[in-house]
């Protein structure tokens, strides 16, 4: 069996909007595709009151506009509700300031779809324009798998700090903007460098049981961020300037509105071009398309709204032929500009699949969402998942199997508040006679002998999720495949 890789990286659920394909905010994905229909693409060779660009033409950059642009807007979505609308339900406090997670998510939480209950979350929104912000972490335990996943605007994985990337004894890292210059102080452990002057980070902290959440939260209040003056005890830069945020496009509305290319624009303004897209900035500049300019779609000719309305058509599409392409193996999506090497679909595909998803290296998330025989799981039946002798997940970490209801992706009441299996509970889960594993994955008790080994299921539909943190090269390789889900017979 190949896994089936779908994300689970981190997800905001959008009320009222239900679903195992939707997820917003941080994580904009699942939504129907681009509802325009066009007819044979009328724009043509028509002006569109531009000197020298033909319908024909202005339609190819906007396709062009849609996918390199999609990361960016989706990633402002968050960066708006976490760290700059105070009225916004999902606000956590200021740029520059880390946001602690730190207790055991439950049925009760209800804001994030596939909620992570073994790593504890740390949230940040980084502006980087005035100066560098340093981030601070405290030494810990070698077995304890930590990580800060550091995510510019265009949804690259640029950098990690964590177990597998810098290790566990600590330090402070210099996070730098594209355009800073300065003199790294003493003290520093490492520099790291954005290509846009916002960023989202993510923390995950592991949890070996409930039991250890305080030690959690020990870790967890002293992560730190501060601007490298202070760091370094020197004289604050001036502001950066005043910047008027626009509110981010409605998820529900980002894969049909023209104010897709007002929010591309204003994005722009904070990612300098890179070496490799100055002909790509320069074809977005033809139809108007420049940082920091509002491009508002009622002003503009009504060929030129056409043709961008078409060329959003037409790369939505292209979007939803490459995910079905995929069979739901995603982890080559997510990485940093070398491993995805300008590839702009495969980006903007990662994006609606579940934006904030880690690098393949960093954690992989195969989703068993059928049984060996290719039906759907429910709880009205029982099943089994086996682990061979001597085959357990190969990590450098740790490895989980969380159960989920559907169609929300929520975590799912049970009589004994279980919503995990994971390797630290291997000492008190009972192995085979042939020193293999066998998990009970059902609604109802399989009896006090099996209960040690029980993953509770719902009444109805629901998937698993296996997370696999820091894999092994056998993982990586695909040598190692996720056991099957049997149905036991009835």
């Amino acid at each position: 069996m190949s896994d089936r890789q779908r994300s689970t990286g981190f997800s905001i659920a959008l009320r009222g909007m239900p679903g195992r394909w939707f997820v917003t905010a941080l994580l904009a994905g699942g939504l129907a595709g681009c509802s325009f229909t066009s007819p044979d693409e009328a724009t043509g060779s028509q002006s569109v009151g531009i000197h020298g660009v033909t319908g024909q033409q202005a339609r190819s950059i906007a396709r062009e506009a849609y996918l390199y642009g999609t990361p960016m807007v989706a990633s402002y979505q968050t960066m708006y509700a976490f760290s700059i609308d105070k009225n916004n339900p999902q606000y956590k406090g200021p740029f520059n300031t880390v946001n602690n997670i730190a207790r055991v998510f439950t049925p009760e939480d209800t804001a994030f779809v596939t909620p992570n209950s073994d790593t504890p979350y740390s949230f940040a929104i980084l502006d980087l324009r005035a100066e560098p912000v340093v981030i601070s972490v405290p030494p810990m335990e070698k077995r304890r798998y930590f990580v800060l996943q550091l995510m510019d605007l265009y949804t690259y994985n640029f950098a990690y700090i964590g177990s597998r990337s810098t290790g566990n004894g600590g330090g402070n890292f210099l996070i730098a903007g594209p355009r800073w210059t300065g003199k790294v102080p003493p003290g520093i452990t490492k520099v790291i460098k954005s290509e846009t002057e916002l960023v989202n980070m993510v923390g995950r902290t592991q949890l070996f049981n409930p039991a250890d959440l305080e030690n959690v939260k020990r870790i967890q209040a002293r992560y730190k961020i501060q601007p490298l003056s202070a760091f370094a005890k020197r004289p604050a830069p001036p502001p950066p300037p005043a910047v008027d945020w626009i509110p981010p496009v409605p998820p529900g509305e980002m894969r049909t509105s023209l104010e897709f290319y007002n929010q591309l624009a204003f994005l722009l303004q904070f990612a300098p071009t890179h070496p490799t897209e100055k002909w790509l900035r320069e074809r977005f500049a033809s139809i108007g398309l420049k940082p920091g300019q509002p491009y508002k779609a009622d002003t503009l000719n009504p060929a030129l709204r056409r043709a961008l309305q078409e060329g959003m058509h037409t790369a939505q599409n292209d979007i939803d032929k490459n995910r079905s392409a995929l069979g739901g193996k995603t982890d080559t999506l997510f990485g940093d500009r070398n491993t995805l090497k300008n590839d702009y679909l495969r980006r903007a595909t990662g994006t609606q699949v579940g934006i904030g998803a880690n690098s393949r290296e960093e954690a992989l998330y195969p989703v068993l969402e059928k049984d060996s025989r290719g039906q759907e799981l429910d709880g009205k039946y029982a099943y089994t998942l086996r682990f061979a002798p001597r085959s357990l997940p190969p990590v450098n970490a740790f490895w989980s199997m969380t159960m989920y209801r559907l169609p929300d992706q929520l975590l799912a009441p049970n009589p004994i508040n279980r919503y995990l299996i994971n390797s630290p509970m291997l000492p008190s889960l009972k192995k085979d006679a042939d020193g293999g594993l066998t998990l009970y994955i059902q609604a109802q008790s399989p009896g006090k002998a099996k209960e040690s080994n029980w993953l509770p299921a719902p009444d109805g539909p629901f998937m698993v999720t296996m997370r696999y943190y820091w894999p092994k090269p056998e993982l990586l390789e695909g040598k190692w495949v996720s056991p099957e889900i049997e149905r036991v017979p009835q």
